[in-house]
């Protein structure tokens, strides 16, 4: 049996207000086209989650919901800029066989860059912009069997791929 796990960066977030607490910032014009974008793509490459953890933030809560897709999201303050550790037990709680899971940097692209077997050759894997989102493949029963190095690279896309920018 296995798991598919797809790790997203939120999509671009706006500075504009400096008053606003960052755990508050929304998503920019930008990154709402890019959230919708890459719920087209995951769509059209039949990347279907069945379970989705998302950070409590603004901008990962807009980027779900302009993601469109048919799941319902669990909001969790445990993903609020959480590091890799942190990532890795949320995910073993997860009872899905395709879990999204939206985050924040540095966490989510060390997390990426963690569970892959050999990271994509992609040339922006390790900048992991926002909206990145990379699909692993693990050969496991359960989340909780997961470890690092063990997920196969599936794909990995970036919003300027699918956007003008």
């Amino acid at each position: 049996m296995t798991r598919t796990l797809i790790l997203m960066r939120h999509a671009k977030s706006s500075w504009d207000d400096p008053a606003l607490a960052d755990h508050d910032r929304p998503l920019t014009g930008r990154g709402k086209r890019a959230a919708k974008a890459l719920g087209d793509w995951m769509r059209a490459q039949d990347w279907m989650p069945d379970q989705a953890l998302v950070s409590d933030a603004v901008r990962t809560r807009d980027t779900f919901q302009r993601l469109a897709l048919p799941v319902e999201a669990e909001f969790t303050g445990s993903l609020y800029h959480a590091n890799p550790a942190d990532m890795q037990l949320v995910l073993e709680m997860a009872q899905g066989k395709t879990v999204l899971m939206i985050g924040h940097n540095p966490g989510i692209s060390e997390f990426a860059e963690a569970m892959a077997q050999t990271p994509p050759t992609h040339p922006k894997f390790r900048d992991f912009p926002t909206g990145a989102t990379l699909v692993l493949r693990f050969d496991i029963e359960d989340w909780d069997k997961i470890d690092t190095r063990m997920g196969k690279v599936l794909d990995f896309i970036t919003p300027r791929e699918l956007t003008d920018g």
